[in-house]
């Protein structure tokens, strides 16, 4: 195992080890406080006074977990990973966000009891990894020392129910992939082999609350409880999310996430309310998406400054508080000293015969779409679980849909840098009070391939916007943050349309509750661009390289 890990650590470019002799204890019973046994394994180097790093993790304790064990561990740490109740030996079901903060706790206490113990440690992971960690972060008091959060947010529910939508490939896709942790690994190789064909039929089966079944052959009942407590400030969700008390964690944050990631925005919360409470998190975003290899390997190594400095105490290279990638042609990493970044917030106006422009619009009739929920407009890329379907992928399969309107710059003589947070505001008017709206920045290069950037949804209801005299609604929707060069000859390209199945479950036009709608009626929509009714995509700008585009 010696050889693997050195193999790995130079293929990863990590910190040299400081030891290479690690005793490995497997399937502890930790005991919480309902009698629950939770199984643990700890990764013991050979160095008196090493600290400890705790691993808590719903996705099992081996192959590339047991991987980061020994190398973490060799770098000079305890390594304790623990597997969430009810998954992978645990005791217990598995109920997400339920019992994280009590079991953290008491893992915290029986670390405290451990010979080895030297009062300090650190917490790191990804996405359900994170959430465990602000589970506890407020009251795991000064012992707590640092903290390594990976594409996670201290609260879920908004990011579950986006624009107050239901982020439903995010959702049923994590719940087919708990599920399948339980089936045997050849029956699950066969299963992607086929493409997960009952996962497919899922997605797009209507009621909602028999697709966990025909996903997973069984009944989730997370799945049907989150289509059912989908009202804003719903009482299920206030012991499930942890950032009302963000302002309470002392551990110095270390956050690193990618611009096409399923929680950027509420990580990116995470950081405004840490810096408001006058803490110094660092944030590093890149180029990733919520699976990239590239975001795994960024995290490992950031962590292990990060513990080396603040668990340690040992000296790292200084680094910036932010680091972010800028995208497209003559892009590349930038630092930066607080997000977002000061920048020149631009109306980019839509135009009659779908143009997009800074000018203001003179005047023109509104565009027109019809929208069918049977027939919905289907998402393409973007901020998604699956990181083989995530990301910047060519739109122009869906802005041919007769369902899509797209605005578009001429080709830019200069180039163009947005960085920053992204917003739009849509002027519609709908024959159908139940509608979503949804809007894409793309940047389309010189052979006209149109790649998306950044994205958002709103689901619209009656009075949730109130409409003028005319019936029309502005709706404002909020887009993923984005950093993007747009370069020379390259041109903006603005979508609405109704919808992004399955990314967002489909809008059924009918105001039938989530889970058991099952009539689908379809609508046209008018979008307006007019002196009255000025439907633009506000821009966040930044002074731009002169790197010549391609």
């Amino acid at each position: 195992m010696r050889l693997v890990t050195r193999l790995a650590a130079a293929a990863l470019r990590l910190p040299a080890a400081r030891t290479g002799r690690i005793t490995v204890t497997r399937d502890i019973p930790v005991r919480v406080r309902d009698g629950t046994t939770l199984r643990t394994d700890h990764y013991a180097p050979d160095l008196p006074g090493a600290p400890c790093v705790l691993i808590r993790t719903p996705y099992g304790r081996g192959g590339p977990v047991r991987l980061l064990g020994l190398l973490v561990a060799e770098r000079g740490f305890h390594v304790v990973i623990q597997s969430c109740r009810g998954t992978y030996g645990s005791g217990g079901a598995f109920a997400p966000l339920v019992h994280e903060r009590d079991d953290g706790l008491d893992t915290l206490d029986w670390l405290r009891r451990q010979r080895w113990w030297t009062g300090a440690f650190g917490m790191f992971g990804a996405s359900y990894q994170g959430f465990v960690q602000w589970a506890l972060a407020a009251e795991a008091g000064d012992e707590l020392r640092a903290m390594v959060a990976v594409v996670t947010a201290s609260a879920t529910r908004d990011s579950t129910y986006a624009g107050e939508s239901f982020a439903l490939d995010t959702v049923l896709t994590w719940a087919e992939l708990l599920q399948a942790q339980t089936v045997p690994w050849l029956a699950r190789q066969w299963e992607l082999k086929r493409g997960q064909p009952r996962l497919v039929r899922a997605l797009t089966h209507l009621p909602l609350v028999e697709a966990d079944r025909v996903a997973t052959g069984v009944t989730v009942p997370f799945f049907q409880e989150w289509l059912r407590h989908h009202t804003p400030g719903a009482d299920y969700w206030r012991a499930r999310v942890f950032g009302d008390r963000i302002d309470e964690v002392r551990a110095p944050v270390a956050m690193v996430s990618g611009w096409q990631d399923i929680f950027l925005p509420a990580q990116l919360d995470d950081y405004t309310r840490l810096r408001a409470a006058g803490a110094r998190p660092t944030l590093t975003v890149g180029p990733w998406t919520h699976g990239s290899p590239g975001l795994l390997v960024a995290s490992l190594r950031e962590g292990l400054d990060w513990f080396a400095e603040h668990l340690a105490g040992r000296p790292v290279p200084p680094r910036a508080p932010v680091r972010v990638h800028i995208g497209g042609v003559g892009g590349g990493w930038r630092d930066l000293p607080d997000w977002p970044p000061p920048a020149t917030v631009t109306r980019w106006h839509l135009q009659p015969d779908g143009g997009l422009d800074p000018a203001p619009p003179v005047g023109g009739g509104p565009d027109r779409i019809r929208y069918d929920p049977a027939d919905p407009t289907p998402s393409l890329g973007g901020p998604l679980l699956v990181a083989q379907r995530a990301g910047a992928v060519d739109n122009r399969a869906v802005e041919s849909r007769p369902d899509v309107l797209t605005y578009t710059t001429d080709p830019l003589r200069e180039p163009v840098e947005v960085l920053g947070p992204v917003h739009a505001e849509i002027h519609l008017r709908s024959e159908l009070s139940y509608l979503d709206v949804f809007v894409r920045l793309c940047d389309v290069d010189r052979g006209g391939r149109s790649w998306n950037v950044c994205d958002g949804l709103v689901r619209v209801e009656p009075g949730r916007f109130p409409a003028d005299g005319s019936g029309v609604l502005r709706v404002p929707v909020a887009l993923w943050p984005a950093a993007h060069r747009f370069a020379p000859g390259h041109r903006l390209r603005l979508q609405v349309s109704g919808g992004a199945h399955p990314r967002y479950a489909r809008n059924p036009g009918t105001g039938e509750p989530l889970g058991t709608a099952v009539t689908l009626r379809a609508g046209w929509r008018e979008v307006l661009h007019d002196p009255a009714h000025p439907s633009a995509v506000l821009l966040p700008l930044v002074p731009a390289s002169s790197t010549p585009g391609r």
